[in-house]
């Protein structure tokens, strides 16, 4: 049985985890699966972890990479309401359509990069954190977070001319 250290970083943690977990599957029901099944495959030994958040991170990484392996294809959210165009920055309804396009369209890069992406930006973690979770140099969190971050504008960019219709 789990002791109470592990029930009270569940209490304390479930939400980052879950956040995280959503961006890196880009759904609310995968998400609670992906941080429930990490979970249930870490309780037994959480007390001989020294470092929890980044064995889950990595965790989490690992598994939806399997699970994607697995299926053969990414698991798309659904689309993103249109905006309207009255909106002004600053506005919580335009931030939360533009967090709700950028989180789409983070769902279409490759698995290494959008975990480069999330783990780096969302997380905050530094490069060689990063790297550490994913078991890679810091050279490739470089690079991933380049491209990635390239590659996330010219997607934005485009969703945003097809959105206004020009």
């Amino acid at each position: 049985m789990p002791g109470e250290g592990f029930e009270q970083f569940v209490r304390v943690r479930y939400a980052e985890l879950l956040h995280t977990a959503y961006l890196l599957t880009g759904s609310v029901g995968a998400a609670e699966d992906l941080v429930q099944t990490c979970l249930l495959k870490v309780m037994a030994r959480f007390e001989r972890i020294a470092e929890p958040m980044p064995y889950l991170r990595r965790a989490m990484v690992n598994q939806r990479t399997s699970w994607w392996r697995a299926v053969r294809r990414e698991l798309l959210s659904a689309s993103p309401p249109e905006p309207d165009p009255d909106l002004e920055r600053g506005d919580p309804a335009w931030e939360f359509t533009e967090r709700t396009a950028l989180v789409a369209e983070l769902s279409r890069l490759p698995e290494r990069m959008r975990a480069v992406l999330v783990l780096r930006y969302w997380e905050g973690l530094s490069e060689a954190e990063t790297a550490d979770v994913l078991g890679c140099s810091v050279g490739t969190v470089k690079s991933q977070a380049s491209r990635g971050l390239g590659r996330l504008r010219t997607l934005l960019e485009a969703a945003d001319t097809q959105r206004s219709g020009r």
